[in-house]
């Protein structure tokens, strides 16, 4: 069974910075990657970044030069490493994964694994 677990959330001023992690257990990020999501209030779910089973990070034009991605393999742990904070960054960040099944990789929205997500709230 998959565990992912989110850390690093908390609170902030805007310019400042944060660093997340998603650890995981019963899966490993080499076999499928991963992908961040945030939900802020009232709002719906929306991508971040993903980072492919290479470790290659991926982002969305909403974090592009303020966030960072990596995987560290050996700890089987995912980093987004997040500067340059805005009020609009403050949402519960999801890590989540694909199902992988057979040696390979499902995608399907209803086959994903979650974390418990982390709150990160920006304030002026």
């Amino acid at each position: 069974q998959v565990q992912l677990v989110e850390s690093g959330g908390g609170s902030v001023q805007t310019g400042g910075s944060l660093k997340l992690s998603c650890t995981a257990s019963g899966y490993r990020f080499t076999y499928c990657g991963m992908t961040w999501y945030r939900q802020a209030p009232g709002k719906e779910r929306e991508l971040v970044s993903s980072v492919t089973r290479a470790g290659t990070p991926i982002y969305t034009d909403l974090v592009r030069d303020r966030f960072t991605g990596s995987l560290d393999k050996a700890k089987n742990t995912v980093y987004l490493q997040m500067n340059s904070l805005e009020t609009e960054d403050t949402a519960v960040y999801y890590c989540t994964t694909p199902r992988y099944v057979g040696g390979g990789c499902n995608n399907r929205d209803d086959l994903r694994d979650w974390g418990q997500g982390t709150q990160v709230t920006v304030s002026s």
